[in-house]
């Protein structure tokens, strides 16, 4: 297993730096990571800076409460492709799933993958503000309306991935959908646990410390 390929490496906090981009993106090169996950201001710069690499740009869309409308998502994917990003993750509209309008949540992702095209679309769900029932209707409805991923979290609520979480998604989505952990991967072993528990991608601020086995203090 190349564990690196499993990792998105990620830096989504408002406050960062050019220079905190740049080092994100030197150790994504050197470890040959998956992807590394920027918010969209930064994704023409991650684009440039590793087109030489096989390092995916992804980036985040309705970050991180979800709450915009289908049609702001949408247009914010079609500029995030024109940018240079390869992978979109996307949050669902978490209140309108709270309030059983699932034509709406259906439709907000719908607008997404129909905006990203051939690119690859993770839906972060937001485990920590539903219900076992909502977690299930929320992998569906993703599933239903062409999404390539089911993502546990944004790392900015109030919790991230856990290996219950992680084990409920794959269940419900199946053996073909991608699963991917998000904020609670600080460790080599936290990283093998959500993928024995059916995780494909693992969301992590912490890559280089997984990598070296080391354990990283990060919150993401």
């Amino acid at each position: 297993m190349k564990l690196n390929k499993y990792i998105d490496h990620t830096i989504l906090k408002p406050e960062t730096t050019k220079e905190q981009v740049a080092q994100i993106l030197a150790e994504a090169k050197e470890y040959d990571f998956a992807s590394v996950c920027v918010n969209p201001t930064w994704v023409a710069y991650a684009a440039q800076e590793l087109k030489d690499s096989d390092v995916k740009v992804c980036t985040v869309i309705g970050f991180p409460l979800g709450a915009n409308t289908p049609a702001l998502k949408a247009f914010e994917t079609q500029n995030a492709i024109e940018n240079g990003a390869d992978e979109i993750d996307m949050v669902i509209n978490i209140g309108a799933l709270k309030s059983k309008n699932d034509e709406l949540v259906l439709e907000d992702i719908k607008a997404v993958v129909e905006a990203s095209g051939e690119k690859l679309v993770k839906v972060i769900i937001e485990t920590c503000l539903l219900t076992e029932e909502e977690k299930v209707k929320a992998c569906q409805l993703s599933k239903e309306a062409g999404a390539d991923f089911v993502k546990t979290s944004t790392g900015f609520s109030t919790g991230g991935a856990t290996v219950e979480d992680v084990a409920l998604m794959r269940k419900t989505v199946g053996p073909d959908m991608g699963v991917k952990a998000s904020g609670g991967a600080r460790s080599y072993e936290d990283a093998i646990a959500f993928i024995e528990a059916g995780a494909t991608r693992i969301g992590a601020s912490s890559g280089v410390a997984i990598m070296k086995g080391e354990k990283a203090d990060g919150d993401y």
